[in-house]
């Protein structure tokens, strides 16, 4: 099959999916794709909140979206909320005098990685709001203006999750160990890598899965890989495309059995993530594995389905977070929602470009290589290093 020519790609006419809701495994779970419904969907969340609120995010700016949703944790504050939010401070540029509003309305506000020394290596990349420890909305979005416009306005492609049901409680119950952390003095590596390694992810089949720094048994990731060791199908869209060997190993014994289906980013925050994930096409491709990119928008997706086992979160296929970021995957195994997530998944793939043997034989240059190789090398060290060597900023 020949590659499309990218610039005949019919993305102009994309647009982002509607919401949809599923109920599965005694939970409600609603899908935002688009910002502005994710924007909105967060607003309402937190308006409606009427004990008790905890919110983390990697990533909140000050601009018109992070003045939004403050304004909306300040009112909480003020009607009575125990509003606690905790942000990241690699991953947020607003100044911590930003929050001030929230503090002085009641509100508690903390910093996680604040210190310079081993601590500060730690980025925590989760995002999630819990309203009255039983409605909680996580995903890939930040509260950030570039994950809430549309894709014409340069908005990035994500998606929301809000979720109705019991597994709320385990989002509480981890906000709760963030926030003793946040208060701790010193590196506390060990005390997070602790955190990660004895975290109960919940019986049943709805789970809270995580991962953390130099815990080699990441939670999420470790699941993953027994499921897709006994799957047969295999369909995901990741922002950062980038597993260990021992993942990737197992997409290609998958496909080879039965059918992969892999999105990816033809556009992308860091461009250096677009060459670790080309370097390992050729052997995808040859396992039977179908791959297309992305064309619309920059893509910032997270979300893996094997078989009945969906995920979504934080977390990207990579080696960052899977071995060094604290990641957040929700788990849940149920047919119908493994079948209507696949279903939006065709909606991305038939605004992408199909990369076939042509297509990978065009790309895969003698200098290309290289630099795929090299990206590849510092895939595992900060993205403050990509984003230097390659213009852009990581989220």
């Amino acid at each position: 099959m020949q590659a499309p020519d990218p610039s005949k790609t019919p993305t102009s006419d994309y647009r982002d999916s509607d919401s949809f809701q599923v109920e599965a495994q005694g939970h409600a779970f609603t899908f935002y794709p688009a910002g502005s419904d994710r924007l909105e969907a967060l607003i309402d969340h937190i308006d409606k909140t009427e004990r008790t609120l905890d919110v983390f995010y990697y990533m909140f700016q000050d601009d018109s979206s992070g003045q939004m949703v403050l304004d909306a944790l300040v009112a909480a504050a003020k009607r009575g909320v125990k509003v606690a939010l905790i942000i990241d401070d690699f991953g947020s540029d607003a100044p911590a005098s930003f929050f001030d509003p929230l503090v002085e309305a009641g509100g508690d506000f903390k910093v996680f990685s604040a210190d310079w020394n081993v601590r500060y290596l730690i980025r925590n990349h989760q995002k999630f709001a819990v309203a009255d420890n039983v409605r909680v909305m996580t995903g890939g979005s930040n509260v950030s203006d570039h994950y809430y416009n549309p894709p014409e306005d340069n908005g990035w492609c994500d998606l929301g999750v809000a979720i109705e049901g019991d597994i709320a409680e385990r989002f509480t119950e981890w906000f709760k160990l963030l926030h003793e952390w946040t208060h701790g003095s010193g590196s506390q590596l060990r005390t997070v890598r602790k955190m990660v390694r004895n975290w109960d992810p919940g019986e049943g089949k709805v789970q809270l899965l995580m991962s953390g720094p130099l815990v080699r048994r990441s939670h999420w990731a470790y699941r993953f890989k027994k499921d897709l060791a006994k799957a047969k199908r295999l369909d995901l869209v990741t922002a950062y495309f980038g597993p260990p060997l021992s993942i990737r190993r197992q997409i290609r014994k998958l496909a080879r059995r039965g059918k992969a289906r892999l999105v990816t980013a033809g556009k992308s925050d860091i461009d250096a993530t677009i060459y670790v994930a080309r370097l390992f096409y050729k052997r995808l491709l040859k396992a039977g594995a179908k791959i297309v990119e992305f064309q619309p928008c920059k893509l910032h997706m997270k979300l893996l389905i094997a078989d009945d086992a969906s995920y979504f979160g934080s977390a990207n296929l990579d080696r960052r977070s899977i071995r060094i970021n604290i990641e957040l995957m929700v788990r849940v195994e149920d047919e119908a929602l493994a079948e209507r997530l696949r279903e939006f998944i065709g909606h991305l793939e038939n605004a992408s470009v199909h990369v076939d043997d042509k297509w990978y034989a065009e790309h895969n240059r003698f200098f290309n290589r290289l630099r795929w190789r090299f990206y590849h090398m510092i895939s595992l060290l900060d993205y403050r290093v990509a984003r230097g060597l390659s213009g852009t900023k990581s989220a």
